[in-house]
C-alpha cells in the first residue's frame, strides 16, 4: 500500500530533474518533490520524511545552508540527507558531508547506483532505530533477571553485527570495482590469522586474540572510502598522482570515523581492532607504505596480515586496469615482495597456508 511506503522529499529547483527523480523512485517510496528550500521546509511542517535527497545550487536559499537550518532544529536534525548536485569537485563534498549529510551523489543520476545508495542508507537507519531501542530495554532490565539481560544482549550483538555488515556493503556499492572483496579479504585474514597463532611465532602478540572479533572487525579497513569522491572510486582505470595521493587519505579518515565512534560508545576491543586495521594495511615492511611510513615491526602486527590478505585478493581479481592473476602467479608475486612490501615472517606461513587460499579465488 501507498501509506506504507518511506516517504522520500526531492529537493532541485529543475523541474525536469525532479521529474527523472520522482519516476525513478515512486515505483518503491512515497515520494514529494519540492522547487526550493522554502517548500521543503513547508513540506516538513506536515510530514517526517525518512530521507532527504537536497540540491546544492539553488537560488534563495541553497543546499549548505538548507542543511544547517535541518540540523540546528531538533525536529528535523536525524532525518538523513543525501546531496544529489552536479558539483563534483572534492572540496564540495567534504563541505556537505562536514554538514551532516549522509552521503554525496554526483549528476547525471546513476538509476541502480541511487536506488542501492538510498536503499542502504534507509537500512542503516532502521537498524540504528532498533539498536537504540534495544539499548533502552537493556537499561530497564532488572540485575537479577540474568537470562533475559543474556538473550537481549544476544539481540542486540546481532543487529550491530546486521549494522556492520550493511557499512562495509555501503562502501562496495561505493567501490563497485572491487566485487566481493570485504567478504573475501576477510576469509583470507583469517586463514592467515589461524596460521599466525598456531606458529607460536608471536606468542605474546596473539596471546588475547579473539579471531571471531576480528575478523569481523577487518571490514572496516577501507571504511575511509565512503568519503572518497565517486569519480576517484569508480574511475575505470589507474589513477593519476593526484588521484592516488587523495585515494590514500582513505586510511586517515578510516581511522578518524571509527575514532569517533568510540568517543561516542565507552570503546570496545573490536573498535581497537578496527583502526588498526583501517590506518595499518597499507604500510609496508621496508618503509614505503602510507599513511605514516611505519617500518618493519612498528607496523602493527594485525596491519601486516591484513596487507597480504588485501594484496592476495587485488591480485587474483578483475580490475579495469588489469586481468585477474592465477593463485600461484599471486602467491609468486608476494613471495618476490617478502621483506619490501611484506613481513618476512608472514609471507612464510601465507605460502604453508596458501592451499586453503586458493579456494577463496
Amino acid at each position: 500500500m501507498e501509506s506504507e511506503k518511506s516517504l522520500i522529499i526531492m529537493v532541485d529547483d529543475n523541474p525536469a530533474n525532479l521529474r527523472i527523480g520522482k519516476n525513478l523512485l515512486v515505483g518503491k517510496y512515497t515520494v514529494a518533490t519540492a522547487p526550493s528550500a522554502k517548500k521543503l521546509f513547508s513540506l516538513l511542517e506536515n510530514n517526517h520524511p525518512a530521507l532527504i535527497l537536497l540540491d546544492v545550487d539553488m537560488p534563495e536559499q541553497n543546499g549548505y545552508e538548507a542543511i544547517k537550518v535541518l540540523k540546528s532544529k531538533s525536529e528535523t536534525a536525524s532525518i538523513p540527507v543525501i546531496f544529489l548536485t552536479a558539483r563534483t569537485d572534492a572540496d564540495a563534498e567534504v563541505t556537505g558531508l562536514s554538514l551532516g549529510a549522509v552521503d554525496y551523489i554526483t549528476k547525471p543520476i546513476q538509476p541502480q547506483l541511487l536506488l542501492k545508495r538510498i536503499e542502504v542508507h534507509l537500512s542503516i537507519e532502521e537498524k540504528n532505530k532498533v539498536i537504540k531501542q534495544q539499548a533502552e530495554e537493556l537499561k530497564n532490565f532488572n540485575n537479577n533477571l540474568q537470562l533475559l539481560v543474556e538473550e537481549q544482549t544476544k539481540n542486540v550483538l546481532e543487529l550491530q553485527d546486521a549494522l556492520l555488515k550493511t557499512m562495509a556493503e555501503l562502501v562496495e556499492y561505493r567501490d563497485d570495482i572491487t566485487g566481493r572483496h570485504i567478504e573475501r579479504t576477510q576469509s583470507g585474514l583469517g586463514i592467515l590469522l589461524n596460521e599466525i597463532k598456531e606458529s607460536g611465532i608471536f606468542q605474546e602478540e596473539t596471546k588475547d586474540w579473539d579471531i571471531d572479533i576480528l575478523v569481523k572487525s577487518c571490514q572496516l579497513h577501507d571504511v575511509g572510502k565512503i568519503f572518497i569522491s565517486d569519480n576517484i572510486l569508480r574511475k575505470p582505470g589507474k589513477l593519476d598522482y593526484n588521484e592516488y595521493e587523495e585515494m590514500k587519505v582513505h586510511t586517515q579518515i578510516g581511522r578518524q570515523i571509527i575514532e569517533k565512534v568510540e568517543t561516542l560508545t565507552n570503546g570496545s576491543t573490536f573498535l581497537k581492532y578496527a583502526k588498526i586495521f583501517a590506518f595499518s594495511h597499507h604500510e609496508r615492511w621496508d618503509g614505503t607504505g602510507y599513511p605514516n611510513h611505519l617500518k618493519g615491526s612498528e607496523i602493527p602486527l594485525l596491519g601486516r596480515a591484513m596487507a597480504i590478505a588485501d594484496v592476495y585478493d587485488a591480485l587474483i581479481s578483475v580490475r579495469p586496469y588489469k586481468v585477474a592473476f592465477s593463485h600461484e602467479d599471486a602467491i609468486r608475486i608476494i613471495n618476490e615482495n617478502k621483506g619490501t612490501h611484506f613481513d618476512p615472517s608472514l609471507v612464510d606461513l601465507f605460502i604453508k597456508a596458501s592451499d586453503q587460499f586458493k579456494e577463496l579465488k
